[in-house]
């Protein structure tokens, strides 16, 4: 697939690292020529110093053909215009950029593809939409709905004393037939396991189900559910505004911003938020603000360390879900196997957003699970694709890739050694990183 991403930014960047990883033909346009330098010494991709808004730039870039264009520079208008030329000059699929949300509003759709946008990514929005389900579910670190919810992948930390440490997989297959354990978080890395591993405290289990069986997997986990009321904020950003936005019909915001100016830009944004002045890194604020009984705790301010920090501390006051804006990618793993809940990076949101076009997947499923090392693609089968050649057993997948669940005659049914796969269906694939072509080799 050729791939052509104009802007080398920290999203763009992040995307061709990712993507050159994949087998893809990449190449990434920026006019900062130092910074595609380095990219180009240390990654294998190609680069064109230039502006990506120029006809003459793109029709070099485009000559060869484009599969898919993405537009990820720090100028909206800048990522729109070079979508629509890039899409008069050829290119399949435009993805843009955007930070605001008139762009996704639905009356815009059209008006946007007749620019030549096929689809808009807002980072922000998708940080937005993980922390409301966060709020949702708080006693999971990751909740993905597939197919208006037929079928569920939960993320779940196994704790001292759940049912499940020490227990094959081989063993909970053979004793619970309504769970898959699609892959495992262990010590920084993601795994495809087998059945003769075995789940330990401190493990992250992704197990796909149907909703009905939630409550068991609750207790098999060792969890508890409790409702999130009270919801304090630290941070009054883009991603803070969006998350108002989302959920004040079902939430009490209080948010702690210490930036003058955007505190009083707030209570027009977000009117029913009680909204405070102060630096939420002082620890005497916390308690004159009421951190010690919130239901949850978001920390959404520009450091990395700031956030895994507070949310250390709102943990050791009590409070049980706190969610964490960690942009630093080389935190992500550390940030995870602390105590600190949640993290979310609006980089890998959008490049799992990207992963979800590259392999053709249906465009309502936005959801995507957005990992360090890992991907999640609910993919339609097509007739003559090698998947449905005999059962899951036979097929001999590759260690770095699983299949979890699908969806067949719109019912979630969960993958098995048995199951046999039929041209329509639409399946959920759970893949580390590097297998995307193998994927697209079977479900092609």
């Amino acid at each position: 697939m050729k791939i052509v991403i104009a802007g080398a930014g920290e999203v763009g960047s992040h995307l061709a690292k990712l993507l050159s990883n994949e087998d893809q033909d990449i190449l990434l346009i920026d006019e900062n020529a130092d910074k595609l330098a380095v990219l180009d010494a240390n990654y294998n991709i190609m680069t064109m110093a230039g502006n990506p808004t120029s006809f003459l730039n793109l029709r070099n870039a485009l000559r060869d053909g484009c599969d898919l264009f993405i537009a990820v520079t720090p100028s909206e208008s800048s990522n729109v215009v070079a979508c629509s030329i890039a899409k008069t000059l050829g290119a399949s699929t435009t993805v843009a950029r955007i930070d605001h949300y008139g762009y996704m509003a639905p009356e815009n759709r059209a008006p946007m593809k007749q620019m030549g946008v096929d689809r808009v990514i807002y980072p922000e929005y998708l940080a937005a939409q993980e922390i409301i389900t966060a709020l949702e579910h708080p006693w999971t670190r990751y909740w993905f709905e597939f197919h208006n919810g037929e079928v569920i992948l939960a993320g779940v930390r196994l704790r001292a004393g759940a049912p499940l440490i020490g227990m094959q997989l081989k063993e909970f297959a053979s004793t619970n037939h309504h769970f898959h354990v699609a892959a495992i978080k262990r010590h920084h890395e993601s795994i495809i396991p087998r059945g003769d591993d075995r789940m330990e405290e401190g493990d992250i289990l992704y197990i796909t189900f149907t909703r009905e069986h939630t409550d068991a997997l609750k207790e098999l986990t060792g969890k508890t559910d409790y409702k999130v009321r009270r919801v304090m904020i630290m941070g009054g950003g883009k991603i803070a505004i969006r998350v108002y936005n989302l959920g004040h019909d079902r939430f009490k915001f209080k948010i702690i911003e210490s930036d003058y100016d955007l505190c009083h830009a707030l209570p027009a944004k977000c009117p029913e938020a009680e909204i405070i002045m102060a630096d939420a890194r002082d620890p005497e604020m916390w308690t004159e603000t009421g951190l010690d009984s919130t239901d949850a705790f978001i920390a959404l301010t520009s450091s990395a360390e700031t956030n895994i920090l507070a949310c250390m501390a709102a943990k050791d006051l009590g409070v049980k879900r706190t969610v964490a804006e960690v942009e630093n990618l080389q935190f992500i793993s550390l940030a995870e196997g602390m105590n600190i809940g949640k993290v979310i990076n609006k980089k890998l949101l959008a490049s799992s957003s990207t992963f979800q076009l590259m392999l053709d997947a249906d465009a309502s499923s936005s959801k995507c699970l957005a990992l360090t090392d890992a991907e999640v693609a609910e993919l339609e089968v097509k007739a003559g694709s090698r998947i449905t050649e005999a059962p899951v057993k036979d097929l001999r997948l590759p260690r770095s890739m699983t299949m979890a669940a699908l969806i067949r005659d719109g019912r979630g049914m969960l993958i098995n050694g048995n199951t046999h796969i039929q041209a329509g269906d639409r399946v959920l694939v759970f893949f580390l990183q590097g297998a995307i072509h193998k994927v697209e080799r079977l479900f092609s």
